[in-house]
């Protein structure tokens, strides 16, 4: 355990977040997510596990020590549903919240169409793959900055 670290953080998903740069994404997949044939084609290459938390939980846990980019409007997006793209299930209302929570203020996400949402998710520097059981619970987030101290 280290002090001031999310406990649900491990050491994998740690230090990817530390080695991602700004502008760099991270997907966050639910489990029936193509996340390993995805993963090996991202810039880390592995698929890092946090099978026993939803995905609210664990975006909850990497927005705790990973900033948002602030720059741009596809900081955070989600998978459509395919058929229904307005629709907002509750998993995904739930991402919202934590986001909202960490942005400190409403920053709604962009919706991606779910086969441009598996391109995307081929661009990004690594997957990781929760035990959230509800469908479309995935998304990708875009890391920002932390400015210097004043």
């Amino acid at each position: 355990m280290l002090k001031g670290i999310d406990h649900r953080l491990n050491a994998d998903v740690l230090y990817v977040l530390r080695a991602m740069g700004h502008g760099d994404t991270i997907v966050i997949a639910d489990t029936n997510f193509p996340s390993d044939s995805i993963a090996q084609q991202t810039m880390h290459a592995d698929l890092l596990r946090m099978e026993n938390l939803t995905a609210a939980e664990a975006i909850n846990a990497v927005l705790s020590v990973m900033p948002l980019d602030t720059f741009v409007e596809d900081f955070a997006c989600r998978m459509e549903i395919v058929g229904n793209p307005t629709e907002v299930p509750p998993v995904q209302s739930e991402v919202q919240t934590e986001i909202d929570a960490a942005e400190g203020q409403p920053r709604p996400m962009l919706s991606i169409e779910r086969f441009a949402f598996y391109d995307a998710a081929k661009d990004a520097y690594a997957v990781i793959q929760t035990g959230e059981r509800r469908f479309y619970g995935c998304f990708i987030l875009r890391k920002g900055v932390i400015g210097p101290e004043a």
